[in-house]
């Protein structure tokens, strides 16, 4: 909603577009940090209560940001959408569906992941007549009524407790148990965690900014919403392909290929101004980074012991979350500072290189390095 309207709410606050590009990076952050709260909670009382939690916070949060902009629009996205709403929903439900999945779990991940693209691929048009019609605000009540009425009562009828280990944990002996590639555990999770930052960053650029981006190229704001629906709609449709390549390659290569395409796409964006390049532009992108945070989660799900996916996994989806996050914001300043999005673009493809060295090094050890039996 906030993207679609980015403009719209900017306008009120004399065309300051990181005013609400720091509202979405505020949600992403949120989620993260409650990622790691809430599913802690969840492992107590359940996915069930965080779910239904989350989902009456984001319907909060929605109605605070009407308030407008800047500080209810923080508040609301910040704290109630992110911290307690997605934080109560994404990373629970990553540990949820890893505990009943074995074989398969990369597929079930990029599933359970994709519920996301294809609500990005559904929501923008309509988003984008909503506005037009009624305002953001008025758009943004809707939405919190029918957010709430959905996943509520889905929330309360199918979550149940899921096994406490749906795999054997004898197979690993004390020397893998210390050692990871090789390497003390810690280091090779901050350097996924560092990874996971440098990536998403450039990821939520064009996310964060599409609309906007062709307003600027006059292209109607439909058509941007119309592009934007393009670019997760196909995210969504590739992600399961994606999923099973995890499940033949694993979560590490994956990352690999998926943050090789994904720089290549960021590149296309500078290369390209007309309506008809930047539907394929926007087409190819969603194709190529999907796979990624799937891909990140099922990693660490293969190197670390599965008693340890509580807290590794929710903090690695902090790290995802607060690479969006900052990625939508830094994109608003660079714009704000510049005028128009090629500086924002050309600081993405960067930070997507350094993703590449710092993945390609675990990659190369995960490659050489075989376990020793005991």
């Amino acid at each position: 909603m906030t993207t679609v309207a980015l403009k719209d709410i900017a306008a009120e606050v004399g065309g300051s577009r990181s005013v609400p590009a720091l509202a979405t990076a505020l949600a992403w952050f949120g989620s993260g940090f409650g990622g790691i709260l809430m599913s802690q909670i969840a492992s107590r009382v359940g996915t069930r209560a965080t779910v239904i939690t989350g989902s009456v916070m984001i319907a909060l949060g929605l109605v605070i940001s009407t308030f407008g902009a800047p500080w209810p629009l923080w508040v609301g996205h910040g704290l109630f959408i992110g911290l307690v709403g997605i934080g109560g929903i994404n990373a629970p439900l990553y540990v949820y569906v890893s505990r009943w999945f074995d074989r398969r779990r990369g597929s079930a991940l990029a599933l359970i992941s994709s519920g996301s693209y294809l609500a990005g691929a559904f929501w923008p048009p309509i988003f984008e007549r909503a506005v037009a019609s009624f305002g953001w605000r008025q758009s943004m009540l809707w939405y919190a009524l029918a957010e709430m009425l959905v996943i509520v009562p889905v929330a309360a009828i199918y979550f149940r407790r899921p096994p406490e280990s749906p795999h054997p944990l004898t197979s690993a002996t004390g020397a893998q148990r210390s050692r990871v590639l090789g390497w003390p555990p810690n280091l090779v999770f901050a350097m996924m965690c560092c990874a996971a930052v440098l990536c998403c960053m450039p990821m939520a650029m064009p996310q964060g900014h599409l609309v906007a981006f062709c307003s600027d190229l006059g292209i109607s704001r439909s058509v941007g919403a119309l592009m934007l629906s393009v670019l997760l709609g196909t995210a969504f449709m590739s992600r399961q392909v994606w999923g099973a390549i995890s499940d033949r390659i694993g979560g590490l290569k994956t990352v690999l290929i998926g943050s090789t395409w994904q720089v290549a796409s960021m590149t296309a964006f500078l290369l390209t101004q007309n309506e008809v390049g930047l539907f394929t532009v926007t087409a190819i992108f969603g194709l190529g980074f999907s796979g990624i945070i799937p891909a990140y989660v099922l990693a660490a799900r293969e190197l670390f012991p599965p008693s340890e996916a509580s807290w590794r996994i929710p903090l690695l989806l902090l790290f995802t979350a607060g690479g969006m996050g900052a990625g939508s914001w830094v994109a608003g300043l660079l714009y704000d500072r510049f005028g128009y999005y090629a500086p924002a673009f050309t600081a993405g493809i960067g930070l997507n290189l350094l993703n590449l060295l710092v993945v390609g090094v675990l990659v190369g050890r995960q490659l050489r390095w075989r376990p020793t039996a005991a």
